[in-house]
């Protein structure tokens, strides 16, 4: 009984000098916390608020994780919203996106758009799907596709290993293309067997020789893959016009670094501009040369800002022939955002897509050229509605970058820069791309590819087309001033071709 109490005792001594010496050794903490927090000299909270202070830092880093889940109404985030994320999962996940009891979308605030069904839609239709477009009809081998929806441009790099293998075998089962990105094309972007883009940046990773300028043994290496239908030359992209691809250090893996053709764990900036394409004349100067190496269409990518050297652009191109056209133009609107870019030129700099592509496709008209140049519209193009705008305005593709990201699983955790990606999806850190398994996501890219093209087909079926590139401005109306709305025709009317040219 004795040797009961003994053990008994000690046991509850040794808790209460466990106990004590826990308490002990976080009142040491607070103490030297305290004089730290009111000798320092960075911050005035914590010298005026010691200790207590630090609860306003911890607030402020949970309430980005928080709000969108517990403060934010359903249609009041950015970049993008809760309804916007919802649809995306839901399609990704081929989950009935069918709703009851009506829309909480909000019909009255400026620039709502609404489309104008029509009083006979084609009998016995629940939707129409997009038929096949050729790209580059002056070319040795033009691109014929009947896509209508594609991976927009994201990088081996930018993103991981298993992000880029995901896409490329989604893209493939869906008929879409994936464009490379900046970066290069990666083995991953190969594997999946997907029509690719293969993108080139201003720094020409990838396709560069040692001293950086754009090698022709490179591109035609690039052209050789079957695989690869398009070179595009990025100007510039919609989260940083006029500066050039940021890749942070900590993701300039060795292998990124080998595709690139740069040095490991130095962070990568590129050019803000080509530093061999400085005019309109030099542009098609090097779409054509492309062209001749590759054999394949050339477009380039572009943020409009002033748009005025759009006619310089399409006056040369007049003078030249039509042959000197570049094949296609990605429009990117301001508020793209998969890559890393300072926040003035984020918040600040350049037009979005609702500006911008109402005024190219224009001055695509005007110059006789809307038929020979193919229009790709990016930018915040995720949801069936956005789309079919952009069709109405006259884009023939539609590319989507975050979009595709959402599909794989992306939180809109916005630490896409800091190699931390909780999703593995911006990461390459392998405990977060541990989540990650590319023959999952891969069907979730594929079925909001399917579902994206299906819902879109929904909405000119019950407008009246055929095909979804039918579609025109008189198909849609846009809320104004008054809270009345006008047809997108009467906002953007569209102008008649140049006198000259008739």
């Amino acid at each position: 009984m004795s040797a009961h109490l003994s053990i008994l005792y000690e046991t509850i001594e040794f808790g209460e000098i466990f106990k004590y010496s826990f308490l002990g050794i976080l009142f040491i903490i607070a103490v030297g916390l305290f004089f730290y927090d009111r000798y320092q000299k960075e911050h005035s909270l914590w010298r005026n608020y010691p200790i207590i202070a630090h609860g306003r830092n911890l607030l402020e880093a949970l309430g980005v994780y928080l709000r969108q889940y517990f403060y934010a109404m359903d249609r009041e985030e950015l970049p993008f919203n809760r309804a916007m994320r919802s649809w995306i999962y839901r399609a990704a996940k081929n989950v009935e996106n069918v709703i009851g009891f009506g829309s909480t979308r909000d019909l009255r605030p400026i620039g709502t758009v609404i489309f104008v069904d029509a009083p006979f839609p084609p009998l016995g239709q629940t939707m129409v799907l997009p038929k096949e477009m050729i790209i580059g009809h002056e070319c040795r081998i033009p691109y014929k596709t009947s896509s209508l929806f594609n991976i927009s441009a994201m990088s081996y790099g930018a993103l991981s290993k298993e992000a880029v293998q995901a896409l490329s075998r989604g893209a493939a089962k869906a008929g879409c293309w994936l464009n490379t990105g900046e970066g290069g094309i990666s083995p991953y972007h190969l594997e999946g067997g997907a029509d690719l883009i293969a993108q080139i940046g201003t720094a020409k990773y990838g396709y560069r020789d040692k001293e950086g300028n754009l090698d022709e043994d490179h591109l035609k290496q690039a052209a050789a893959y079957d695989q690869v239908k398009m070179f595009e030359i990025k100007l510039s992209q919609g989260a940083k016009p006029g500066k050039g691809g940021i890749l942070p250090a900590v993701k300039v893996t060795p292998e990124v670094a080998k595709i690139r053709g740069i040095e490991p764990y130095k962070e990568s900036v590129s050019p803000n501009r080509h530093v061999d394409i400085a005019n309109v004349s030099q542009l098609l100067d090097k779409i054509q040369y492309i062209r001749e190496v590759t054999g394949k269409p050339v477009g380039f990518k572009i943020v409009l800002g002033n748009y005025d050297w759009l006619d310089e652009l399409f006056m040369e191109i007049v003078r030249r022939g039509f042959g000197a056209a570049p094949d296609f133009i990605t429009l990117d609107s301001k508020d793209g955002g998969s890559g890393a870019a300072p926040m003035s030129l984020m918040d600040y700099v350049g037009l979005t897509i609702k500006e911008s592509l109402p005024v190219l496709v224009n001055k695509l008209v005007e110059y006789g050229l809307r038929k020979r140049i193919k229009v790709i519209a990016s930018g915040k193009l995720v949801t069936p509605g956005e789309v079919a705008w952009a069709l109405c305005i006259g884009a023939d593709f539609i590319n989507s970058a975050r979009g595709f990201m959402f599909s794989l699983g992306c939180i809109q955790a916005l630490r896409c820069h800091l190699n931390t990606c909780p999703t593995g999806i911006t990461s390459h850190q392998k405990r977060f791309r541990y989540g990650l398994i590319p023959e999952n996501k891969a069907d979730r890219v594929y079925h909001y590819a399917k579902n994206m093209v299906q819902e879109v087909g929904i909405i000119c079926h019950s407008c009246g087309v055929e095909e979804p590139r039918e579609l025109r401005r008189h198909h849609a109306r846009q809320v104004t001033e008054n809270g009345l709305s006008v047809l997108l025709s009467e906002l953007y009317p569209v102008p008649a071709v140049k006198h000259f040219l008739t």
